[in-house]
């Protein structure tokens, strides 16, 4: 008896006639005919709410609802989630559901409401944009079904809890490497492959009209008598590191998110480019100390341990001490590197200090 009560839940539609049937006795007070329409419209009333409790509660399972999101949320992207909606009764229902997003996102307008007939099936899609890396809990979900006048609704929790991680942005990645590597064309999408003079040599091949004359191998035209060139290809295998800033001012918002976080996403989809282009590519984090680091290489889980790496970030709130960044930038990275440092430079007299210590270890690093 107690578990019915808990899900039995009168409607907006009650309250208004419950207030009408009043103000109807209390008319027959004056008219003694409205007393007995009062009592009738109570009678009847009584009887539709006995009718639609014994419909709605006649079900062991009335209501099914399946979450559909991603494994993997992407932090400051607009993720989808989809709910598929259905019950078990054999007549059309009013379904109201209220999900549970997580309490991170301060979502308190989920409902969704729908008219659905036997053996049919909803559903109701929406998206969800955290700004903080981390686990999210989806909670159960509730639905309200009410049928015929509405006036009163079963309560239904669909047990349906999921915990998610808020990783850096795997869409951002994905929307910069294919606008890199995919250029349309007409026919559809296709490669195509860009030649330098970046000292690193591909291949002899015959002289066409348009090629650089520097570039022709006498070596070879002497043998083959006939005009032979060099062909060069962009370089590749080069070391590449992405060094982040950790530090308070780091912690400064910028539309939800905040400094360190657009740090970490782009050092993501930059990463992605330079290992799909065939580069080495490492990371290093520091703040008043040096934090992490990853050496630069190309193999296949590379990607996965930056990954990894960047969604276990976390700001330190003091200062930076960029003496100690170029020690360690000495000491871990020794060949010719391009490196990408991830700040936020304050004052003028702040990038005057440290602009000497970069200037120093440019000679095999590339800022």
């Amino acid at each position: 008896m107690l578990k019915f009560i808990r899900h039995l839940y009168f409607s907006y539609q009650f309250f208004i006639v419950l207030l009408a049937l009043v103000i109807c006795l209390a008319t027959g007070f004056v008219w003694p005919v409205f007393f007995l329409i009062g009592q009738v419209a109570i009678a009847g009333v009584l009887a539709l709410l006995l009718v639609e409790i014994f419909l709605l509660f006649f079900q062991k399972n009335p209501a099914k609802v399946e979450r559909e999101i991603m494994s993997q949320l992407s932090l400051g992207d607009d993720n989808r989630v989809k709910l598929r909606i259905s019950h078990n009764y054999s007549f059309p229902v009013f379904l109201d559901v209220y999900d549970n997003a997580p309490y991170q996102l301060q979502l308190r307008n989920l409902h969704h409401k729908v008219l659905l007939s036997p053996k049919h099936q909803a559903e109701w899609v929406y998206y969800v944009r955290p700004t903080e890396r981390g686990e999210y809990l989806f909670s159960d979900v509730f639905v309200y079904a009410s049928a015929l006048t509405q006036l009163i609704q079963r309560k239904v929790v669909v047990q349906n809890k999921q915990k998610v991680a808020a990783y850096p942005s795997i869409l951002q990645m994905k929307k910069y490497e294919l606008k890199v590597f995919a250029k349309t064309a007409v026919t559809g999408i296709k490669k195509i492959r860009r030649l330098g003079h970046n000292n690193e040599f591909e291949q002899i091949k015959n002289y066409v009209q348009g090629d650089d004359i520097r570039t022709v191998n006498w070596k070879a035209t002497s043998r083959r008598n006939e005009l032979m060139v060099n062909q060069y290809q962009d370089e590749r295998a080069q070391h590449v590191y992405s060094i982040i800033d950790k530090s308070r001012s780091m912690r400064m918002p910028f539309n939800d998110l905040t400094l360190l976080d657009y740090a970490i996403n782009s050092t993501l989809a930059f990463s992605n480019i330079c290992l799909r282009k065939g580069d080495k590519v490492g990371l290093m984090t520091y703040s008043d100390k040096l934090g992490t680091k990853i050496a630069a290489e190309r193999n296949t889980n590379q990607l996965t341990k930056i990954i990894e790496l960047l969604y276990h970030q976390k700001t330190r709130f003091l200062e930076a001490n960029f003496e100690l960044l170029y020690h360690g930038i000495r000491s871990h990275i020794k060949g010719r590197s391009l490196i990408m440092l991830y700040t936020n430079i304050e004052s003028e007299y702040s990038l005057k200090r440290i602009l000497p210590l970069l200037k120093k270890r440019s000679t095999n690093c590339m800022f």
